[in-house]
């Protein structure tokens, strides 16, 4: 009866999968970003800021220069990013894992997030000039 196929389901031909890869947001926006200040390429995904600290400015006078970099950034995508931001070569890259710390706000209980740390040297006599007029 045509009156009762009202209330049966109707079946939706099937549509095939596409397998899609999506970019992570958060290196979607970072790349929006750095191409607006016309700063292209991997080396400033990896370096995230570096670290001005005393003992990093400390570091500094023996050719040793502290960055936060990418979490899943490698000592060779390191080197690589050191090469192509800043034009020189590191001889060492040394990498270190900050995990994150426990904070308090009341009663809410919370966590900073982990970080990666690198401690980049260079050979003597070479130079970095991260805080320009300081």
């Amino acid at each position: 009866m045509p009156i009762l196929d009202v209330f049966k389901k109707r079946k939706k031909p099937a549509k095939p999968k596409k397998k899609v890869l999506k970019a992570r947001p958060k290196i979607a926006k970072k790349e929006a970003k750095l191409k607006k200040k016309g700063k292209v390429g991997k080396g400033w995904k990896v370096l995230v800021k570096p670290l001005i600290t005393e003992k990093a400015t400390d570091l500094s006078a023996q050719g040793k220069y502290v960055f936060k970099v990418a979490q899943e950034a490698t000592k060779q995508e390191i080197r690589e990013a050191i090469e192509e931001v800043y034009g020189i070569r590191p001889q060492a890259v040394h990498i270190i894992k900050v995990l994150g710390k426990q904070r308090r706000y009341g009663r809410t209980r919370g966590r900073t997030p982990d970080w990666k740390k690198a401690i980049v040297t260079l050979a003597p006599g070479e130079k970095i000039e991260i805080v320009e007029g300081v």
